[in-house]
């Protein structure tokens, strides 16, 4: 999932990726990576026992970024 948000007047030029991946031991993993667009930015993996923990947490983050002005 790619989220970004744009304000021109603002000099606002973000980007917000999702991607849940599985891991070596059988837990799955909620890879975030965000920073302005253009660069390479930050990364982050939470990890969760079960597929649907880690995409009940996507779905959350999802929520969050859209009432801040992501698309």
């Amino acid at each position: 999932m790619h989220l970004t948000k744009t304000e021109p007047q603002g000099n606002v030029f973000r980007f917000y990726r999702m991607e849940i991946v599985r891991g070596l031991f059988g837990d799955w993993g909620l890879v975030r990576n965000w920073g302005r667009i253009g660069s390479s930015g930050q990364v982050r993996t939470d990890w969760f026992e079960t597929e649907i923990a880690a995409k009940d947490a996507r779905f959350d983050l999802h929520m969050q970024k859209a009432k801040r002005g992501y698309e």
